[in-house]
């Protein structure tokens, strides 16, 4: 019997396990992933980004846990020694219709304490040469790491402490018993006095099998990235970024230095019909099906549907998605853009259609089911595994 038994892999379950183990030294912990490696999936294709937590909704998770989380992600990476910059971001307006939006974000920054200051057009261009826009905002204290390696540091440490991690082990079902919960999987069962569910794309599939519902359905968003050509890569200092659509929640194309030194260019947020839909012929019918049948789906659609016929476009046509790009970068042409793997968000939609703006945890008698952990779930992990650490002693 284990004390606790995190299913899946990713940067907030390992780091739920070291919370777990620095809270809790004498207990046992189980990891769970159903994969051959870890972290493969959300922590695996994600930009890399050390986020602010300037977006988020003042007094909630994501804003909390991101403005603690980017202070202590950048210094866990100090202290051990993990490729990490702080190089900061600038986010600008490029119409001026975005004006009135990036004062809003600016005053959002503000309540979230974080350290901002406005720009104009001349002030940005001393920062990025090449952008061109109308005014902009400079968040200081945005960076960039590679979090398989952070994942990494994760793993050394949990092992080291004795937690059991296992691969290749696909957790099918929860089943109540007396002291806990029986994990069904493909290669036997596990007790556990507490099963915490960070399993990502299949978190709240995960948490209905236990007969929790989270009021919320997971939907993969496909993100779709090129990079720019190494010779090109002077058009971009450091992070880029537009004004983001305040209806809809992701952060729209922008540019992304890596701590590698190549710049990505991206995403997009394409409604995949696989939960693990990397690529644009990805289906399953189960997958589909699901997404048809919830009438939360049919909900969004109606609102978002012309935002999502756009997605769908840059999505099949380079020369609208580097149309997008040129709104921030006018020199940068389609030869200089390479295709790149590109990556799915797990995002939760809830029956009213409307996409589930903060983490959402929720606890059962036996188990917290991490339901809803899309960016800046990384930034974040730290400060998401100290608070599942503290609920699980509740």
């Amino acid at each position: 019997m284990y004390d606790f038994a995190i299913i899946g892999g990713g940067i907030v379950g390992l780091a739920t396990a070291m919370a777990l183990g620095d809270r809790s030294p004498n207990d046992r912990i189980l990891v769970l992933e159903k994969e051959s490696s870890w972290a493969q999936h959300q922590t695996g294709h994600n930009s890399g980004v050390i986020h602010s937590g300037i977006y988020y909704k003042p007094g909630s998770f994501k804003a909390k846990f991101c403005r603690n989380g980017s202070r202590s992600m950048v210094e866990f990476c100090q202290k051990y020694g993990i490729d990490h910059e702080v190089c900061g971001k600038v986010i600008v307006a490029t119409e001026p219709e975005e004006l009135p939006a990036l004062e809003k974000l600016y005053q959002r920054g503000l309540e979230n304490q974080i350290p901002i200051a406005k720009l104009t057009a001349e002030q940005v261009r001393e920062i990025e040469p090449h952008v061109r826009c109308l005014a902009g905002i400079r968040v200081d204290s945005t960076g960039i790491v590679d979090y398989t390696q952070v994942c990494d540091r994760y793993l050394k440490i949990i092992g080291d402490r004795g937690v059991d991690c296992q691969l290749n082990t696909k957790v099918l079902r929860l089943r109540e018993i007396t002291e806990g919960l029986v994990l069904e999987t493909d290669r036997g069962d596990f007790k556990t006095r507490l099963a915490i569910n960070c399993a990502g794309l299949y978190s709240d599939r995960l948490a209905r099998s236990s007969g929790v519902d989270p009021h919320a359905k997971i939907f993969p968003f496909r993100g779709e990235y090129y990079e720019l050509k190494p010779e090109k890569r002077n058009l971009v200092k450091n992070l880029i970024y537009p004004v983001p659509n305040p209806n809809f929640p992701f952060l729209g194309v922008h540019f992304t230095r890596s701590i590698d030194g190549s710049v990505h260019a991206g995403p997009n947020a394409v409604l995949s019909f696989k939960r693990e839909g990397y690529r644009k012929t990805d289906f399953d019918v189960r997958d589909f099906t699901e997404i048809i049948s919830y009438p939360g789906f049919w909900k969004f659609a109606a609102k978002h549907g012309k935002i999502g016929w756009e997605e769908m476009v840059r999505s099949f046509s380079k020369a609208a998605f580097v149309r997008s790009l040129q709104r921030l970068i006018p020199e940068v042409q389609s030869e200089d853009l390479i295709p790149i793997p590109a990556g799915v968000r797990a995002q939760a939609l809830n029956l009213e259609g409307k996409l589930v703006e903060d983490f959402l945890i929720v606890r059962d008698r036996h188990a917290m089911h991490v339901c809803n952990a899309p960016s800046p779930a990384a930034t974040s992990s730290l400060e998401i595994g100290k608070a599942i650490a503290e609920l699980s002693n509740k």
